[in-house]
């Protein structure tokens, strides 16, 4: 019966914002939409000059974690570009997607984990950063279709049945 629940997710969530690094350490760059190419990543991303994909092509954050992550941070608010991730989402608990396939408006991805925080958490968010994005850093995805992804696009489960064949 559990396993029934792990493959029904109604929520629909929301992108909210869309982050690009277009270098290793370099500054993240805010953009209202960005191609997705299966294989390689988002474009102007730097991890999608990997010729080999991976299973970290895209990350995804929580909207709702970052009020918990400010307040244990004691900061007034936290900017999504500091936690360096592709993509801001709401509406839909993005754990629940991880190892499944899930459509953000007409790209295809897969959650392949957790995107756990790394010691920039430190410098981005002050001291105790880290520890405050343990368990919220978001999860990974690969892409399994090509097209664009825009801010305010929905992010939906699909079930295998769903997907194109």
């Amino acid at each position: 019966m559990l396993h029934n629940y792990l493959e029904t997710i109604p929520q629909i969530g929301r992108v909210e914002w869309i982050g690009l690094s277009p270098e290793s350490r370099g500054d993240i760059l805010s953009v209202e939409e960005v191609e997705a190419v299966v294989g390689h990543g988002l474009t102007g991303d730097h991890h999608s000059k990997s010729k080999t994909g991976g299973e970290r092509q895209v990350t995804l954050v929580q909207k709702e974690h970052l009020a918990v992550v400010t307040q244990w941070i004691q900061k007034a608010e936290l900017s999504p570009e500091l936690l360096r991730r592709n993509l801001l989402i709401s509406g839909i608990n993005l754990i629940s997607l991880k190892k499944q396939s899930f459509r953000i408006g007409e790209v295809i991805l897969q959650g392949t984990g957790n995107c756990a925080p790394c010691s920039r958490m430190e410098e981005n968010l002050g001291e105790g950063g880290y520890q405050a994005m343990r368990g919220l850093g978001g999860i990974t995805a690969k892409i399994i279709s090509d097209g664009t992804i825009h801010v305010g696009d929905q992010v939906e489960f699909i079930s295998d049945e769903s997907e194109p064949g």
